[in-house]
């Protein structure tokens, strides 16, 4: 697919760095060479574990190896704008996880630095590169839906109430909405660009982080968004898009490599089955190397630019959650 192999370097050591480098195994486009870690002895686990060859014990000393193209950033939220620019000034190229930041303001920040130094920057939303998605957009490409009505997506989990757990801890970025919405609304930026009108309400966790948020968004067109996001329940974790002539279903986890239906007003539906390795990340990574091999420094399949938009998004979100608390 490219030319050579392009050599990641992990930062962070947590449970999306380990499915992100098991399923980098699936595929021919990259392989982790490094791994960097606040503390050598996670580096030295990790390395093990993954059979990587060079381990540090700083973000810095990482972004700073000379064997690494492109940096993952896989750190919790609030740690991904200083270490996605920490690694663009030194000259690597960047994937960061999702959500791309902890606001807009900071997303901003990263596609600046990122433009500045001609770097390849990217949100790690791993659903966009999918083959389903990559139906989806078939099918919203050549019109069969009609016109756009509306979009629902839900994406709920359960978690036991503790503070020390990231989804529960304000400093660790908790909360539904970042860590759960963002894919909801994701998908509905992917569909329907960026709402114009904007209702949010929202119930706090016992920790004041918000445990469960439902959206209302509206467009120009006239088309609705319906989304939300709990970590107080197992959801169906499903999605639509629905048309005046037909519409699409997406199974459960919507968000992962599922099934996917064509409903039509008239006719017979038509069914597209899932066929996957792995979780689905490898894709992601695929596309990096493409864009990378391509000499170009953004996808066109998740932009900076809508990045930054659904991170605008988000913050509108929370503050009319707020008001309406």
């Amino acid at each position: 697919m490219v030319d050579s192999p392009i050599r990641w370097g992990i930062l962070g050591t947590g449970g999306i760095a380990s499915t992100f480098v098991t399923d980098l195994r699936l595929t021919d486009s990259g392989v982790a060479v490094a791994v960097g870690s606040r503390g050598q002895g996670s580096a030295d686990r990790f390395a093990d574990e993954f059979g990587i060859a060079s381990r540090h014990a700083s973000y810095e000393s990482l972004v700073a190896d000379a064997d690494v193209d492109v940096i993952y950033v896989a750190v919790p939220h609030p740690m991904h704008h200083d270490n996605a620019i920490l690694a663009l000034r030194a000259g690597k190229h960047v994937l960061v996880e999702k959500p791309f930041t902890m606001n807009a303001a900071e997303a901003r920040e990263i596609v600046r630095v990122a433009r500045e130094n001609g770097l390849f920057a990217m949100e790690a939303m791993w659903t966009r590169f999918l083959p389903h998605v990559a139906v989806i957009r078939d099918w919203l490409a050549r019109g069969v839906l009609g016109d756009v009505v509306a979009v629902t997506a839900d994406h709920g989990q359960w978690f036991a109430e503790d503070a020390e757990f990231r989804l529960f801890a304000p400093e660790l970025g908790g909360g539904a909405l970042l860590d759960l919405g963002v894919y909801p609304v994701s998908f509905a930026s992917m569909v329907l660009g960026t709402p114009s009108r904007i209702v949010a309400l929202s119930e706090p966790a016992f920790t004041g982080v918000d445990a469960q948020t439902s959206m209302l968004f509206g467009y120009d067109s006239g088309a609705q968004a319906v989304l939300t996001c709990t970590l107080r329940a197992k959801s169906p974790t499903t999605a639509a898009i629905v048309g005046s002539d037909a519409r699409i279903e997406v199974e459960g986890d919507f968000y992962a490599p599922t099934t996917v239906t064509l409903v039509p007003r008239e006719g017979d539906p038509v069914r597209v089955e899932s066929v996957q390795e792995g979780r689905g990340l490898h894709h992601q990574a695929d596309e990096v190397a493409r864009r990378l091999d391509a000499g170009d420094v953004e996808s066109a399949l998740m932009p900076l630019d809508e990045s930054i938009s659904i991170m605008e998004t988000m913050d509108t979100v929370l503050t009319q959650a707020r008001q309406n608390a």
